[in-house]
């Protein structure tokens, strides 16, 4: 019973983003929708102990500037390895990602409204009528984030300056995509 509870309110909240900047304009689109659904239902972790040691010993050093905590760097770190590898994304990117949206702050809220790691907008929980949902839980906030990050990536036949520009609502515009690959480059690929 918790489990339907936990993927119903994860569908709710997944159904609940969109663009800024296309929010108010479009309703949303019935592959995104599609995706959000399925995204609901499927789960993936580490498939080996060894790198999985290996991966979240280095970027929780690398990521301890941003989290003081440890023991919530590791958390971060796991759901947000499973969530990029469930949305076919490379978890360095997603990194680079929530620091410049966020600064790993899970609990951000963004002058226009957006919430969490990956600063979702939370707009939608209203249209579909579950305006309690918690959007700074941290599986929710990463797997709608890296769900709509991949959607736009595939959108632009993984053009990642113009996917960036998507999920950040600046179409057309690079100062955003620069910063992610800027943070990318210097912080999370591996040296």
């Amino acid at each position: 019973m918790f489990n339907k509870f936990i993927h119903y309110s994860l569908l709710c909240c997944l159904l609940c983003t969109a663009p800024l900047l296309q929010a108010s304009t479009q309703s949303l689109d019935t592959d995104l929708r599609k995706r959000l659904i399925e995204a609901i239902n499927d789960s993936q972790s580490f498939k080996d102990k060894y790198a999985a040691e290996v991966w979240l010993t280095d970027m929780s050093l690398r990521m301890r500037r941003y989290v003081k905590n440890k023991d919530e760097r590791i958390t971060i770190l796991k759901v947000l390895h499973e969530e990029a590898t469930r949305a076919n994304l490379d978890p360095e990117l997603v990194l680079a990602v929530i620091q410049i949206e966020s600064a790993f702050d899970r609990f951000a809220i963004s002058s226009v409204g957006a919430r969490g790691l990956m600063q979702v907008m939370p707009f939608w929980l209203k249209e579909i009528g579950k305006p309690h949902e918690n959007m700074f839980d941290i599986r929710v906030n990463l797997r709608m984030g890296c769900t709509i990050l991949r959607y736009y990536l595939d959108k632009e036949k993984n053009d990642k300056t113009k996917a960036l520009a998507r999920y950040n609502g600046s179409v057309g515009k690079r100062k955003y995509p620069d910063k992610v690959f800027k943070a990318l480059h210097r912080r999370w690929y591996r040296q």
